[in-house]
This record gives C-alpha cells, structure tokens and sequence, in this order.
C-alpha cells in the first residue's frame, strides 16, 4: 500500500493541470430532412497548472481542483442530456413533417 505522501504526489501529478467540463453546442445539416440539427458535446478546458506545491496547503489545492472538475463534469453533463433530448425532438419534429414543396400554378381553364 502507498503511504499518503505518495498517494499525493499521485495525485497531484494526475491533477497537475485545473480543468472544467463545459458544453459546446455543435452543428450539422441532416440532408434528408433538409434541417440543421444540434448537438451538445462535453470538452475539457484546461484553466491553470499546479506547477509548484508542496505541503497540506498542495493536498487542498488538488482536492479543491478535483471538485471543481466533478462538479462541472456534472453540471455540464447535466445541460448536454438536457439539450440533447430536446434537440432530438425538435429534429424528430422536424423530420416528421414533409419537406417544403414549391407552389404549383393552377392549370388553365379552358
């Protein structure tokens, strides 16, 4: 078993970099329902490094670190399920209904 202070430097080299989960909205055409459909999809985004630390206040800073990740791996996780269903059935919706047709002129009486 590791004692704790290699468990820290483990984690902490794991940790190295503070990052977040964020959700980014995508776009695609669908051809066969003549639509633009959406999607969102989670990116991690590296906000600092822990490159210098040592001691308990170190323990804290990657403990905090790896909270704030958890955190906004659930929240932004929470949005992407979120706007992901309600993007389905809008392009689902969408789908659904006949393409546009141009008007046909009326033929001529006679």
């Amino acid at each position: 078993m590791l004692s704790r202070c290699a468990t820290s430097a483990i984690a902490a080299a794991l940790l190295a970099a503070g990052c977040v989960i964020v959700p980014v909205q995508t776009q695609a055409y669908d051809p066969a329902c003549r639509l633009v459909t959406h999607r969102i999809e989670l990116q991690p985004v590296v906000l600092g490094q822990l490159n210098s630390c040592s001691g308990q206040g170190c323990e804290a800073l990657v403990l905090a670190s790896l909270g704030v990740t958890a955190v906004s791996a659930v929240v932004s996780g929470s949005i992407a399920i979120i706007g992901n269903v309600a993007y389905w059935a809008e392009h689902r919706a969408g789908c659904a209904a006949p393409p546009p047709q141009a008007p046909v002129a009326p033929a001529p009486a006679g």
